[in-house]
Formats: C-alpha cells, structure tokens, sequence
C-alpha cells in the first residue's frame, strides 16, 4: 500500500531543486571561460523555477498541500491497518464468512483510489502552478534576448559550462521576483474529465 507516497512527490519536487543546486555546488574548481560569443546566450528554466521566490512559493505550496493529503488518507491507512491485523490475528473464526476480508478489501481499493486521485490532483495543480511561473517568465526571456542581442539561446540543461556573460538565468531569475515575488496561496485542483472517445 503505498498511501503516503503523495508525501513523497512534495518532497521529491522540492529535493529535485535542491539536487540541482547541490550538484552546482559540487563543481570542480572555476573554470576559466573562453570570450563572450556575440549572438549566443543561455537561459535555464530549471534553475529559474528553483532559485526565484515564485519558484520557491511553489515547493512551499506543494509541500503544504501535500501534507494536508497525507492528513486525509493517515486514517485510512491506520483503519486498514488495524483491521487487516485483527484479521489475521483472528483467523478464520474471526471472519468465517469471508465478508470482513471482502469489506477490507474494498475500502483498501477505495483509499487507493483516493490517494490516486490525490496524487493526480497534485501533479496537475504543480503543472499549474509551474505554468504561470512560466507565463511570467516568458516575456521576461524574450525582453533579454533581444537586450543581448541574441542569436541562438541554449537550454541552461543541456550546457555544461557557459562565459557567465553569455547567461541570462540569474538576469532572468531578479526580473522574475519583482514582477512575480511569489504565487498567490493556492489549493488542490481537480483534474479535469477527459472527454470519452
């Protein structure tokens, strides 16, 4: 049974950018850069969700949320616990019919049903919640680039090392916490219906 793994995905988002910046700090010693090549910049939006405060609100949020959900479905887990150990302590004269291990066994189906939707709501309110950090950070990207004079813009993911001239993640990340200083409070979205085919 995996009830608390929703506990998990909050911490797992938040530890991704955590990670990342740890990685970043485990660098070699500096590198020494080669010159600045006119017309070509990078950008990473991974560090962008990271390191501004919207992006940071964000894991705050998430974690928030993912502990309320581990408050809702705790009780189910502790229920199911404890009938499933009365169950077998009792053995056949505790459910001589079978209907209390079918009843468990549907309300187990029930709280793993909860908890995937639980998750499922999660991952969309982070996808969400991710976009309008995006949305924001877009036209941002787009006032650097021509500000710079770009030609080709790399993703900050796929480069190793850059001049950090040619970088406009940190630029990106100061304009970003004064337009958007962090995400209004927000709550669980429900996963939209798709329609059947």
């Amino acid at each position: 049974m995996k009830l608390f793994a929703i506990g998990a995905f909050a911490v797992a988002t938040l530890a991704a950018g955590t990670a990342s910046a740890q990685a970043q700090a485990q660098q070699p010693a500096p590198l020494t850069h080669g010159p600045v090549l006119a017309g070509v910049c990078m950008y990473s939006p991974q560090a962008l969700i990271t390191n501004s405060t919207a992006g940071r609100s964000l894991a705050t949020g998430l974690q928030r949320l993912g502990e309320e959900v581990r408050g809702e479905l705790a009780p189910y887990a502790a229920t199911l616990e404890t009938e499933a150990t009365a169950l077998q302590q009792g053995g056949q004269a505790a459910d001589p019919d079978g209907s209390r291990g079918r009843a468990w066994q549907t309300r187990l189906q029930e709280a793993q049903q909860l908890e995937e939707t639980r998750t499922n709501e999660l991952r969309y309110t982070e996808r969400l919640q991710t976009q309008t950090i995006v949305n924001a950070a877009r036209p941002i990207i787009t006032a650097l680039y021509q500000e710079k004079g770009c030609s080709i813009l790399l993703d900050g993911g796929s480069v190793l090392a850059v001049n950090p001239q040619m970088d406009l993640t940190e630029a990106a990340i100061q304009r970003l916490n004064q337009a958007l200083p962090s995400l209004p409070q927000f709550t669980r979205s429900a996963v939209p219906v798709q329609p059947q085919q």
